[in-house]
């Protein structure tokens, strides 16, 4: 970090997650704070903080910072007067909690969010981690065989799979699906990544029912291995901030009958790029510059 900017940065695991101290999320972020802050997030891949006393407004503005910001599209939970924000709850009443699954935020999204921002100012004495897991990691680690097979594959992202399944009440809209690479390339770092999760995927078109059940099996089996995850342990007031692009979370319900509550702020994001489309334009970039 650049000597005039007053934070400190400390990473969790060698593979991913890192504490961010002295910053205030609750006053207005010059900007050098902020880019300490966002250069943290590309190459942590999720960052935390501790202490602080979030207001709507205040948590709202931070996450204004990094874009515009995401309605969840069922409304599920919403604040009362910012429809942006959405409550993370579980108590003694709750049959499951958000985020139990390992997922990606609304992948079935066209443009699948850039990155979320929780806030909990409720947590359990005991349980209530996070883990998260690197994407980076995980495609790294495949065989070059495998990274040359997925690359250039799709997969369908669906919202019903998962609100169906709990049973939410049926929206006004269809719920969200797309289509997208199970190989994307991160628009900030370059790196690739996997991107699917066990949450919003359903089928990759290309296979038969078989072939992607399979392969898709093998693949969230693979992403859920210990060694591309960090955990996070809460304590009031605590934010987590991950970048949807290249990470999954886990919400780990172990608390049941506490409670655990807060809110959340999700940045819009992009369609994702294609690993295919950027081998392709490298290599067209290369030939233009031997010919």
């Amino acid at each position: 970090m650049h000597a005039s900017t007053p934070i400190t940065v400390h990473p969790l695991t060698p593979t991913l997650g890192a504490e961010v101290h002295g910053v205030d999320l609750t006053r207005p972020l010059p900007d050098d704070v902020f880019d300490a802050i966002k250069r943290a997030l590309w190459e942590h891949q999720v960052i935390f903080f501790r202490d602080q006393a979030l207001t709507p407004e205040t948590h709202l503005a931070f996450g204004r910072r990094f874009g515009s910001l995401h309605v969840h599209p069922l409304k599920q939970g919403a604040h009362p007067t910012h429809i942006e924000m959405l409550r993370i709850h579980g108590d003694e009443h709750s049959k499951r909690v958000p985020g139990e699954d390992w997922h990606t935020d609304v992948s079935c999204e066209p443009e699948p969010p850039m990155g979320s921002i929780l806030h909990l100012h409720e947590v359990p004495p005991n349980g209530g981690d996070t883990i998260f897991a690197s994407m980076y990691a995980a495609y790294d680690s495949l065989s070059p065989s495998m990274q040359r097979f997925l690359e250039g594959l799709t997969a369908v992202h669906d919202g019903g799979k998962p609100w169906m399944t709990y049973g939410y009440p049926a929206p006004a809209v269809p719920y969200p699906r797309s289509e997208h690479p199970i190989i994307a390339v991160h628009p900030e770092t370059g790196r690739r990544c996997l991107f699917v999760n066990r949450g919003f995927t359903t089928h990759i078109p290309a296979l038969s029912r078989t072939e992607s059940e399979a392969v898709l099996g093998m693949l969230y089996r693979h992403i859920e291995h210990p060694r591309f995850m960090c955990r996070f342990r809460w304590r009031v007031n605590s934010v987590a901030f991950w970048d949807n692009r290249c990470v999954q979370h886990q919400a780990i319900w172990d608390y049941f009958p506490a409670r655990r509550s807060g809110w959340r702020v999700t940045v819009n994001g992009k369609r994702p790029i294609p690993a295919v489309a950027t081998t392709v334009a490298t290599a067209t970039k290369a030939d233009a510059i031997q010919a």
